[in-house]
């Protein structure tokens, strides 16, 4: 059976590198090339980090009801196609979503086994020091996303798993043992020591149990009302 990891972050979070290191090491997981009618930034590629194509080709995939999700977010589109889904299931794999709160909420309507993490920054000045380190957005940019951050941070609760990306090495150890220990959940075997020790450490950050550790982080932004992005 496909299992569906839902993954979600504010901007600058640095979900695409913790999604690109996990890809390396968990076998039989395809990943979701979103597509975008954004233009590309910096040195992404077509095919590579999204599928650029132009707002009358998206809205056409639109009108062939050819998405799993899709949102329109500060003037352009983002979606997830449906196809993807069909091959993983056809390959026998899982099947790993990057998006954001928008899309994660339309997947979890259609797919209400799918598992759902949400990365977060261990605050808000660190966040800002991230998108600043990238130098591709200008000020206007930066503020639209850290105000944006503000608002998808308090979808927190909507997730299974909660992941603070502090420590890179940390974190896709983290991830790993989430997506991992799903599949033993599932898997129905008897497990060994170091089955039951992955296990604990997805536990740790399974929602419930991270709920206390979360208030210093939430409380460093302050909610606004500006539209969610990708």
């Amino acid at each position: 059976m496909t299992t569906v990891y839902i993954i979600s972050a504010p901007s600058g979070s640095g979900k695409s590198t913790l999604v690109e290191k996990v890809r390396q090491i968990v076998p039989g997981l395809d990943f979701s090339i979103s597509y975008t009618t954004r233009p590309p930034r910096g040195n992404e590629q077509n095919g590579r980090e999204y599928f650029f194509i132009t707002r009358e080709q998206f809205e056409e995939m639109i009108r062939k009801d050819e998405f799993l999700e899709y949102a329109e977010v500060f003037g352009n589109y983002y979606g997830t196609a449906k196809d993807v889904l069909a091959k993983a299931r056809e390959n026998g794999h899982d099947l790993l979503l990057d998006i954001d709160v928008q899309g994660a909420a339309q997947i979890k309507g259609k797919l209400p086994d799918a598992v759902s993490v949400f990365i977060l920054p261990p605050d808000r000045k660190t966040l800002e020091s991230r998108l600043r380190t990238r130098s591709l957005d200008a000020e206007k940019v930066i503020q639209n996303r850290l105000a944006t951050a503000s608002r998808e941070i308090e979808n927190y609760m909507k997730y299974d798993y909660i992941l603070v990306n502090d420590r890179l090495d940390e974190s896709v150890e983290t991830l790993k043992a989430v997506l991992l220990g799903e599949r033993l959940k599932s898997s129905g075997r008897q497990l060994s020591v170091a089955d039951k020790d992955l296990l604990a450490r997805a536990e740790h950050c399974r929602l419930g149990n991270v709920r206390g550790r979360l208030q210093p982080i939430l409380a460093s932004f302050v909610a606004t009302a500006t539209p969610g992005g990708r």
